[in-house]
């Protein structure tokens, strides 16, 4: 039973059509981090909101960055009109991308599709089939200059993840997350994004981000730091010369990758570890405070409702029903 608590203002009619199509190389964590909330958000909506198939441009089984082979369950031809089509490409897609084939296919999927999103490299792909001229967009960050050296006419962004209207790209599985969580808020709210994000333990992905390399090496032994000292903030400064960086390097490191202020981002994680803490453990607001660098409950309280929308307790009560709605 649909569940009322989550209020549905999707703009297509339910459910949301989307065609993952997938390229050799492609990362698992990536595609599972895109279909995974998707999957998510059904269960705990007790709806069908969004339909997923998997493609690949010919039909045959597609092989992962791992070495894993995934069937796929179409051709892109034969999938069908899709609301949303998202190309998922690693390893091998500037190759891809240089196939005429490869673009006339990647075309013609597009066209019998209302949004066309691109994951990791798959922004690449769509670039050299002309279907990101004029818009914004992002690529793996090792990628990003390369690709903005090649596609005058995409502006390259450096951000977590990019939507231009109709075209969507995010660089790296934590950031196809975030995209995917997006979608999510506007197709079923934003207490339903929220709940998805709290099952997944989201914030508490930027440990996993700083040591799996889907940040630079520097930025990333500057989260390590901040993920180090979460309970006693250091300030900026100290963050930076444990980073090996001046100050203002690494605040334009955070922005360029991050498209945030490194005090911003700090703050974040800590909010991030309040967020965890209220769903995980019974800890008053207070304690709550003491662990995460916050002065008092109040200071706390208002950080974390101008972050997230609500007040701790709040988040509190929606990670547990969340989780008493999701199956075992």
């Amino acid at each position: 039973m649909h569940d009322a608590s989550y209020c549905l203002h999707m703009a297509s009619e339910i459910p949301l059509r989307i065609t993952f199509l997938l390229f050799d190389g492609f990362s698992n964590m990536v595609l599972a981090n895109a279909v995974e909330p998707l999957r998510a958000a059904c269960n705990l909506s007790g709806r069908g909101l969004f339909r997923w198939r998997i493609a690949t441009l010919d039909g045959a089984s597609v092989r992962s960055s791992s070495g894993l082979v995934l069937k796929a369950e179409t051709p892109a031809a034969a999938a069908g009109a899709a609301d949303m089509l998202v190309l998922v490409a690693g390893y091998g897609a500037r190759e891809q991308a240089a196939d005429p084939q490869v673009r006339r296919l990647v075309r013609a999927a597009a066209r019998r599709a209302v949004s066309v999103v691109g994951l990791d490299m798959g922004a690449w792909i769509l670039a050299a089939a002309g279907l990101m001229n004029g818009r914004r967009a992002t690529v793996h960050w090792q990628e990003l200059d390369a690709f903005a050296e090649e596609f005058l006419e995409v502006e390259a962004v450096a951000r977590s993840h990019v939507i231009d209207r109709d075209r969507m790209s995010a660089g790296s599985a934590t950031s196809a997350m975030s995209l995917i969580l997006e979608v999510i808020r506007g197709a079923a709210g934003d207490a339903l994004a929220y709940d998805v994000s709290t099952l997944f333990v989201y914030d508490s992905a930027e440990a996993r981000r700083a040591e799996s390399g889907a940040l630079s090496p520097l930025l990333g032994r500057a989260v390590r730091e901040m993920l180090k000292h979460i309970e006693e903030p250091l300030p900026l400064g100290a963050i930076a010369e444990r980073a090996g960086v001046a100050p203002r390097t690494l605040d334009r490191m955070f922005s360029r990758e991050l498209g945030v202020s490194a005090g911003s981002y700090y703050r974040s994680l800590r909010l991030g570890q309040a967020q965890t803490l209220a769903a995980e453990t019974s800890l008053p607001v207070h304690a709550i405070a003491a662990r995460t660098g916050f002065s008092s409950a109040a200071t706390l309280s208002r950080a974390f409702r101008g972050q997230f929308g609500l007040t701790l307790t709040a988040s509190r009560r929606r990670a547990r029903a969340a989780a008493r709605r999701q199956p075992a």
